[in-house]
């Protein structure tokens, strides 16, 4: 019997699914270790970039996998966090007050974020 997937993120080459049972998968080109989510458990969100994936778990704290030449994955202190987003080399993070943090690459300044407020 086939577990059901409750949600997708596609990345670059690779995709990622999220279980109905919080257990995240993934397939594609496990070279940058953006697949290697086989651990995580108790996951309620996720997506994925060019080469990582993040995900966040019902307690708020976020998982980061793969590339991290730009520091994409640099999550593991964000908090409180109800769903993240993955751009090529950089991650979002919105916490449950409405607001947003970043990480990773601001070439375009695409992290600019931090006086974001409000999101829901």
């Amino acid at each position: 019997m086939r577990a059901s997937v409750a949600a997708l993120a596609a990345g670059y080459l690779h995709t990622a699914g999220l279980r109905g049972d919080g257990r995240a998968i993934a397939a594609g080109d496990r070279s940058t270790g953006a697949c290697d989510v086989d651990q995580w458990e108790d996951v309620v969100a996720l997506g994925a970039g060019s080469y990582h994936t993040v995900g966040v778990t019902s307690s708020g704290r976020v998982l980061a996998v793969g590339d991290n030449s730009y520091g994409q994955c640099e999550v593991g202190d964000w908090h409180n966090i109800v769903a993240v987003a993955a751009g090529s080399t950089h991650t979002l993070g919105l916490r449950a007050d409405g607001t947003v943090f970043s990480a990773g690459n601001n070439a375009g300044r695409q992290c600019d974020v931090g006086a974001w407020s409000g999101i829901q």
